[in-house]
């Protein structure tokens, strides 16, 4: 349904002359009465300064009352304002896919589709079907596809020094050095960890989301089924010999930080201070990354175990149901879709643009600054799987992640096989709730 849509989209806004920005509808004879609307987004200062000034744009130069932006300090409180509804939601905001399944079952938001179709936006030119396909529901595009950041790994470039490898013969990257293999992974984590200087190779959280990509590029599945989940798939025969695998690595004390390490800071704080080789994150560490004095970084795709995979987040810019004017709410999100907006906070670096065109030109790739290799993050965009929608994914998380974690910690699985079956055995009181309910209704007394 979502590829029909997708298509659906793409061949109505490719008719004709196709055109890089969008295009506004003729106006009308006698302006409309407009009203004012609120745009809610999330981030650090930086990032609440680059919305600001391109909202600052539009009230400017549209002739309707301003748009007045509302920040907060990250999605989970942006996301908590729109299930409050009221006074609190915003007009129009970013939301997280993860969180479109609860917003289409609460019906909070207003599709977007003809809305967009009524002003001119092209889509087929400048958004992939994959983007589009992230916010389709019911046949409609629910939100508007702005972001999207896959994972990707993070290097410190003087503790995993691809150049003094090869001149010792190990084994590195070839070519333009953004994809490796899991064995050239592997190589970099042992040679950026070093005792005497206090180093450590790589860290990847003890998550289902950290681990995903390696499953993936096994050949694995994380869940049963792509669509409509009712249990993890850690237990099957990819699934489990790509996490044998990677565990191998990721579990080795020699390489990776120990509880105890990361019990006093963070990974990210032992990677900026020059004392970790690698990291997995996405496209909003780079601004936080230049800041600190002296680290050399770059980026290069996740490792490749069979077939190039990652994760990664997509966020879209939704309009509310309760907004006090739908119509003036399109005219702004056409306003901020267009190349020359989306560019304008691109360029604050931590935004990995939906829009194609801002996503090739040197507003995101910022060829004088670090990451050098900032195509890792657009490449990486056509390797993404994306998760099922769910309504349940802080319950999932607290569930699994425990015993994830707990398989990262010990030195030796004695039966991994077991351990994955209990981890999905655990994921079907989230995922299949209801059926194990029945289920225990349908057992006679005394069943053991």
């Amino acid at each position: 349904m979502a590829a029909a849509l997708a298509l659906a989209l793409t061949a109505s806004s490719c008719t004709g002359d196709s055109e890089p920005e969008p295009r506004r509808s003729p106006a009308p004879s006698s302006p409309a009465p407009t009203a004012a609307l609120t745009f809610g987004v999330w981030g650090g200062p930086e990032e609440i300064a680059a919305y600001q000034a391109m909202v600052d744009t539009y009230n400017a130069t549209s002739g309707a009352e301003p748009v007045t932006i509302e920040p907060y300090a990250d999605a989970a409180g942006l996301v908590a304002a729109v299930q409050k509804g009221g006074a609190a939601a915003p007009d129009v905001y970013m939301l997280p896919r993860t969180d479109l399944a609860w917003l289409r079952e609460e019906r909070r938001n207003v599709p977007v589709d003809e809305l967009l179709d009524e002003r001119g936006v092209n889509f087929g030119d400048n958004y992939s079907r994959s983007a589009l396909e992230a916010f389709s529901d019911d046949l409609r595009l629910q939100c508007m596809p702005y972001g999207v950041s896959p994972e990707v790994v993070y290097y410190n470039k003087r503790l995993v020094d691809f150049d003094r490898m090869e001149r010792r013969g190990l084994q590195v990257p070839g070519g333009e050095r953004v994809r490796w293999t899991f064995d050239q992974f592997a190589e970099a984590a042992a040679f950026a960890s070093r005792k005497r200087r206090g180093t450590k190779g790589v860290h990847v959280p003890a998550t289902l989301e950290g681990l995903a990509p390696f499953i993936y590029s096994g050949d694995g599945k994380v869940f049963d089924d792509a669509d409509d989940p009712r249990s993890l798939a850690l237990a099957g025969d990819e699934s489990r010999a790509a996490l044998e695998r990677t565990l191998t690595l990721l579990r080795d004390p020699t390489v990776t930080l120990s509880e105890k390490q990361l019990s006093r800071r963070s990974a990210l704080e032992w990677f900026k201070a020059g004392k970790l080789g690698m990291i997995t994150g996405q496209r909003d560490l780079v601004p936080q990354l230049r800041a600190v004095p002296g680290l050399d970084f770059d980026v290069i795709s996740m490792p490749v175990l069979d077939t190039p995979a990652t994760v990664g987040d997509v966020t879209g810019i939704c309009i509310s149901a309760r907004s006090a004017s739908v119509p003036q709410s399109a005219d702004f999100l056409v306003h901020a879709l267009s190349t020359d907006a989306v560019a304008e906070v691109t360029e604050a670096g931590f935004l990995a643009p939906a829009n194609q065109t801002v996503a090739l030109n040197d507003a995101f790739l910022q060829p004088d600054r670090a990451p050098e290799h900032a195509t890792v993050f657009t490449g990486g965009v056509s390797s993404m799987v994306l998760p099922p929608l769910l309504t349940t994914w802080p319950e999932l998380d607290a569930t699994v992640n425990p015993m994830l974690a707990e398989l990262m910690n010990v030195s030796i699985i004695e039966d991994l096989g077991e351990a994955t079956e209990r981890i999905d055995e655990a994921s079907r009181t989230v995922l299949d709730s209801e059926s194990l309910e029945e289920s225990a209704e349908e057992s006679p007394e005394g069943d053991e």
